[in-house]
């Protein structure tokens, strides 16, 4: 598979298990994507593709209300959440980030939206093609998380009745640009 055709069929799979995919051709559109969906206040941790590329200081000269700090005090009252993504997978839809620590794992769980920037060089087929990746992981960080994320969150109770939303995110947005990062270990 081609890489247009690995990221359109990433895309796809995405949007069938509930998320909001966006291409962005470049990281302006990515800011004001976030900028009109963000809804309030944004969680935004430190990882380390959004430092090199000043996220914060985009976000907050668009008008977004951004905290980068007291993660556990402003989490639960947050609308929205954004990260970085490790590497993405095609066949499911999936995002992989390395959340370890806690801001990471708080912005992705509590607020209810969550955004993802993923580098579109970096999907891979399946999870075949992730295990390489996932050795580099174990190999360098043996004691760290990987957090596979698949659309919002969303359980069923014993009557098959679906919710979303009730243990992590009602919305999962995924904003595909190039040139984010080339290095699988970083988000």
């Amino acid at each position: 598979m081609s890489g247009n055709e690995l990221i359109e069929g990433f895309m796809e799979a995405a949007r069938r298990v509930g998320a909001a995919v966006e291409r962005c051709p470049d990281l302006a559109a990515a800011v004001d994507y976030v900028r009109r969906n963000a809804g309030g206040t944004l969680l935004l941790p430190t990882f380390a593709s959004g430092e090199r590329l000043g996220i914060a200081e985009r976000l907050r000269e668009a008008g977004v209300e951004v905290l980068d700090a007291d993660f556990r005090q402003h989490a639960p009252k947050a609308a929205a959440g954004l990260t970085g993504a490790n590497f993405a997978i095609a066949d499911t839809g999936s995002v992989v980030l390395e959340s370890t620590p806690e801001p990471i794992r708080l912005a992705t769980t509590l607020p209810e939206r969550h955004f993802v920037l993923v580098d579109a060089g970096k999907v891979v087929a399946n999870g075949l093609e992730a295990a390489p990746i996932l050795r580099q992981f174990h190999q360098s960080q043996p004691r760290n998380y990987l957090a596979y994320i698949t659309g919002p969150s969303r359980t069923a109770d014993i009557e098959r009745v679906l919710t979303i939303g009730v243990h992590g995110p009602k919305e999962l947005h995924v904003l595909v640009l190039e040139g984010i990062s080339d290095d699988y270990l970083e988000m």
